[in-house]
């Protein structure tokens, strides 16, 4: 059985910001002018509220087995989500209802949070696991794509992109709380059922992720003008081939699979150190 945990020199520091959003106001693509990069960050953005609430729900219902430093990672866990979900409302809330179906998209999504719910607590934690990673991973690269030749976001208002940094900062710093709390509550498990069943999840997780986050980016880019196969074809380019927001993290993504994996094997905290000295921290309550 694995004994890895997270580094102790990690800390998780919750950081209450708030962020301004009026330049998500006006109607035009808020991430650098371009519609598909904003149609499949706003598909991320809408996912984050009901996603992460089930996150928190997720390692809340292990608190009572979990002690010592663990156990204040997960209270730090859960307020940094918690403030997480709370910036993203907003930012949702910036997107044309009248002329993008995010109605339609929040009830999907809500929909399959509840059918990870309905499998109580261990299957919202295997798949907190999942998505955890997969967040992780997208953070760890956000800041180094580029559209058209030019670092993503470095045409973006400088709120909106500090929100994201922030965000995928935080991201990186708590990558591994889940996973630490999996592992803790699983101990009594042989090494082969904790690796078949995370492994399995993984599978399903990346198939269903994926898929949702081009289908909902491609509904957004519809409402803009773009026929479902103009929109199908522009979201799989921008996905998975360039600026490949899933498809250049596929050596992370694979290193899931590795027998004794723990998310800090990817040690990247020295991206993490780079993203703070932009980032005031205003210590949560």
């Amino acid at each position: 059985m694995t004994r890895k945990r997270t580094p102790k020199d990690i800390t998780i520091e919750p950081r209450d910001l708030r962020f301004d959003m009026s330049a998500a106001d006006d109607g035009r693509p808020w991430l650098d002018g371009n519609p598909v990069a904003t149609a499949v960050y706003n598909a991320m953005s809408l996912t984050f509220p009901d996603g992460e609430r089930m996150f928190m729900d997720a390692v809340k219902a292990y608190r009572g087995e979990v002690s010592g430093k663990l156990a204040e990672d997960v209270k730090d866990f859960i307020t940094q989500e918690a403030i997480h979900s709370r910036e993203h409302h907003l930012l949702n809330n910036k997107i044309d209802r009248e002329k993008y179906p995010v109605a339609e998209i929040e009830a999907e999504i809500l929909e399959r949070v509840n059918f990870g719910r309905a499998g109580g607590p261990m299957r919202m934690l295997m798949a907190t696991i999942c998505l955890e990673h997969f967040t992780s991973m997208m953070a760890d690269l956000m800041f180094d794509a580029e559209i058209d030749g030019v670092a993503m976001f470095s045409k973006t208002d400088p709120a909106l992109e500090r929100l994201w940094r922030w965000h995928a900062m935080e991201e990186t710093e708590h990558k591994a709380v889940a996973y630490d709390v999996f592992l803790e509550v699983t101990k009594g498990w042989s090494p082969l059922k904790r690796y078949f069943r995370r492994s399995l999840s993984m599978l399903l997780i990346t198939k269903h992720f994926t898929a949702n986050i081009a289908n909902f980016s491609a509904k957004l880019l519809e409402a803009d003008g773009y026929t479902r196969e103009e929109a199908d074809r522009a979201v799989k380019q921008f996905l998975w081939k360039k600026p490949a927001l899933f498809g250049r993290g596929w050596k992370v993504w694979l290193s899931w699979f590795k027998p004794g994996f723990h998310p800090w094997d990817h040690d990247n905290r020295h991206a993490m150190d780079d993203w703070k000295e932009a980032l005031t921290p205003v210590p949560a309550e």
